[in-house]
């Protein structure tokens, strides 16, 4: 592949399955993705929604990494301000310690849930901005214990190094990854409004740090792959139809696809539509490594990640194959041309 390429994963419920169906078909996604080259495999913290079932981010990676070998198992990411520094050390030290080198943490700012949810979660909603100072809490826990000042330590956790990754939709995650000199994905996939300022001003003003001495950014898009066009807009349907109701309050499981949405969806609706996943490979083959290659000349990110809400789990990962062959033309010509 051109640039490391890895999969975007929120287990999703599709209409007339289960939980448990999903997750065991994210385990059988990381296998397939572990097949194709895909370098990582992240999963998402959301609450309250019927329709994903990766809420327990940690419980599910330690399920993924168990049925894999070698590819990378993380978080993208882990909503902080939900939880304690410490318990998120612990449960991917955790990790860390048992699948070693494997694991990444991706840590978002947003609560991953409706608001009522979030106080359900946290038990109490401070006024002040706590999440800088929660970051470099979390990542001193994963330090050598000589290096943690600390009288309370991860176990186990401490040591592990787990790599802290800074995720974000706005300009605040860009200036925080770029202060704290660390790698910096942006959720493009469902809000791409700031993402060309925001990786302006993470570039422009990154602080190089020991383990990561250059700005490393991660572009995040959607793919929806077949073998046509027609096929591909078709199984896009369901995260169209997903993203419409959550954002018009009827959050649910992902919907089957159907037949000309653009058709007969509400204009404001699919204007909507249209721009949250304007970051996205609709198609064909041929199609797709276009798009994507579009994607990488613009933004020119180290790394993509690539997110697919399509209801059939099959086609699902038909598309991460497709988009992985799609890749690697990319990057055919890319290598030819370097020589």
């Amino acid at each position: 592949m051109t640039i490391p390429a890895s999969v975007l994963d929120l287990s999703p419920i599709p209409d007339g399955s289960d939980a448990a169906t999903a997750l065991a078909h994210s385990a059988d996604l990381a296998v397939h993705a572990e097949g194709l080259g895909y370098h990582r495999f992240w999963m998402a913290e959301h609450h309250n929604m019927p329709g994903i079932a990766s809420a327990a981010t940690a419980v599910a990676l330690g399920f993924v990494a168990s049925k894999t070998q070698k590819i990378r198992i993380g978080a993208g990411g882990v909503m902080l301000p939900n939880h304690s520094p410490l318990v998120i050390a612990e449960q991917f030290g955790t990790l860390a310690t048992l699948y070693p080198d494997r694991v990444d943490l991706g840590l978002g700012r947003a609560p991953g849930s409706d608001m009522a949810t979030a106080r359900a979660l946290r038990r109490g909603m401070e006024a002040n901005d706590s999440f800088p100072r929660d970051v470099l809490e979390l990542i001193t826990y994963f330090e050598d214990a000589s290096d943690n000042p600390r009288a309370i330590h991860a176990v186990p956790g401490t040591g592990t190094k787990v790599p802290v990754w800074i995720l974000g939709s706005s300009l605040y995650g860009a200036q925080l990854a770029a202060h704290l000199g660390l790698p910096y994905a942006f959720a493009s996939h469902f809000a791409p409004g700031a993402l060309t300022q925001a990786l302006h001003v993470y570039r422009e003003t990154y602080q190089p740090s020991e383990r990561w001495p250059k700005p490393h950014f991660m572009l995040a898009a959607n793919v929806f792959a077949a073998e046509t066009d027609e096929e591909a807009w078709f199984l896009r349907s369901s995260a169209e139809q997903a993203f419409v109701n959550l954002r018009t309050g009827r959050p649910g499981k992902l919907p089957r696809p159907v037949e000309r949405f653009h058709e007969i969806a509400d204009p404001a609706a699919l204007a909507m539509v249209d721009q949250a996943l304007s970051v996205s490979a609709t198609g064909s083959k041929r199609v797709v490594r276009q798009q994507l290659a579009g994607l990488i000349d613009m933004f020119k990110p180290d790394e993509i990640i690539l997110a697919g809400m399509i209801h059939d789990h099959d086609a699902r990962k038909r598309s991460y194959g497709i988009a992985a062959e799609a890749l690697a033309e990319i990057a055919g010509p890319a290598a030819e041309a370097a020589e």
